[in-house]
């Protein structure tokens, strides 16, 4: 009984410059870049993230909804890129809608790790 909405897919650069500009009108760069990446630089961009919401809420997640996400999404190859309580780490406020596609394998071990996927990024790939 989980229905999940995806609402932000792929943006092209264009749309996100015109994200990240708006967020600048109304705050500071050093603000707006702990929850909107600079174009070139979104997830969005590259097609392996996308946003989602409970299809009862506009823009959130319920609580149910997102605790069936933690515990399922991994399942699929996806991750929650900007997990509760991460921000130090991965540079961004809490998203609990972002979901990261990194492929079944991974998704399992960062899932089973309990690590964000930036420190399975230092971890296992830097090197690479």
């Amino acid at each position: 009984n989980v229905y999940l909405v995806p609402y932000s897919t792929y943006r092209d650069y264009e749309y996100q410059d015109g994200l990240y500009q708006k967020y600048l009108k109304t705050d500071t760069q050093a603000n707006v870049d702990t929850y909107s990446a600079r174009p070139g630089h979104s997830e969005h961009q590259t097609g392996l993230a996308i946003d989602i919401r409970s299809s009862s809420h506009w823009y959130t997640l319920t609580d149910a909804d997102y605790e069936w996400m933690k515990k399922n999404c991994y399942k699929y190859g996806f991750i929650i890129r900007y997990p509760k309580d991460n921000s130090t780490i991965t540079g961004y406020k809490e998203e609990p809608w972002h979901l990261r596609y990194i492929g079944i394998e991974h998704a399992t071990k960062v899932t089973e790790l309990g690590i964000t996927y930036d420190e399975y990024y230092d971890l296992y790939f830097k090197e690479y």
